[in-house]
């Protein structure tokens, strides 16, 4: 197929779809599989696209996405030259808060690797029910949010989610937090890139510790267990980590059988007794659950993990940026980013 002067106006390319078309493709391909994106162009806008034609259009923008995402790493955590005058950083009323989890993937060859989801939202109050007293309270919610993905380890990722973070102003907000679940590696990339933000383990998580040593301790789903969960969760809420994992090693003493598991629970609340001051960080106004980062992992895997999905690492790759997009309602700002791009 020839290109004439209009072709090239109108930004028909490839074997002759135009801009938008492909735009459309590739939106789809980040929503839905590929064999499903093929029956919504064809049944929709009688469009006879192939689901190899979609995947190819998703993989050729995936990868240039790629590239300007490996510039906005660089130029984050770029030092600035000696001479070059850094200009004053203007603070904003925002309250922002980061969370980081991870979600499991299939990569062929390689088996089910972890897939690092980070997200960034505004802090704002909501009329919610207290999930602790049942009463209606303006609690903190995260709107706004904007999520990062990352296949491999923590480094190019905390890079990658410090890029979003500035991209959204992180330096300048008023305040500041990162919610985790726990992991020792969530926690080194706090340190790394977020060194002077509030820091809040997951009450969640925390409380599914709390029920795991509840069972060890009395029985699996026994009445003892529950009350002793009751009884120790208000501990918890109210800031008294280390008194949790008292009662828990205590516990431990007299059970030999668990012993093992329940010194690894106590140990999860003592070494992060500090990141575990909900009551204190209610009353701030701060979020205590990673319900940005739990969301962000539930909307990667459904289009990552359906019935009989194998990825391999560079199509998984080449994608996420794309669903990462569509996740973060900014994919028509995303498209016209990589239009102007330059090609290498």
């Amino acid at each position: 197929m020839g290109f004439f002067p209009l072709d090239r106006q109108l930004k028909v390319e490839g074997q002759g779809w135009s801009e938008a078309l492909r735009k459309l493709a590739v939106w789809l391909s980040g929503l839905v599989t590929f064999e499903q994106a093929e029956d919504i162009l064809e049944q929709v806008g009688q469009v006879p696209m192939s689901d190899s034609t979609a995947w190819r259009q998703a993989q050729t923008c995936g990868a240039r996405a790629q590239a300007v995402e490996a510039a906005q790493r660089a130029a984050a955590t770029a030092v600035p030259d000696r001479q070059q005058i850094v200009p004053g950083e203007v603070p904003t009323p925002e309250r922002l808060a980061a969370t980081m989890d991870g979600a499991m993937i299939h990569v062929r060859q390689e088996g089910w690797k972890e897939l690092k989801v980070g997200g960034l939202g505004k802090i704002e109050l909501q009329p919610t029910r207290d999930p602790l007293t049942g009463d209606m309270l303006d609690l903190p919610h995260t709107v706004e949010n904007t999520y990062v993905a990352h296949l491999g380890g923590p480094e190019v990722f905390g890079q990658q989610l410090w890029a979003e973070a500035q991209a959204r102003r992180w330096s300048q907000a008023a305040d500041t937090v990162v919610i985790g679940d726990g992991a020792p590696w969530i926690w080194n990339l706090a340190g790394e890139h977020f060194y002077d933000s509030v820091q809040v383990v997951d009450w969640y998580h925390a409380k599914q510790h709390l029920c795991q040593a509840a069972n060890l301790i009395h029985g699996d789903g026994t009445a003892a267990a529950q009350h002793w969960l009751k009884a120790q969760e208000t501990v918890l809420f109210e800031g008294h980590a280390d008194q949790v994992a008292d009662a828990i090693t205590d516990h431990a003493r007299h059970k030999r059988k668990v012993a093992k598991d329940l010194r690894q629970h106590a140990g999860y609340f003592r070494d992060n007794q500090r990141r575990m001051q909900y009551l204190e960080r209610r009353e701030d106004n701060y979020p205590i659950g990673s319900g940005l980062a739990e969301c962000g992992c539930k909307q990667f895997r459904a289009r990552f993990t359906g019935p009989g999905m194998r990825w391999s690492r560079p199509g998984a790759e080449r994608l996420l940026p794309i669903r990462a997009a569509i996740m973060s309602h900014r994919f028509d700002a995303f498209w016209s980013a990589l239009q102007a791009a330059p090609l290498n």
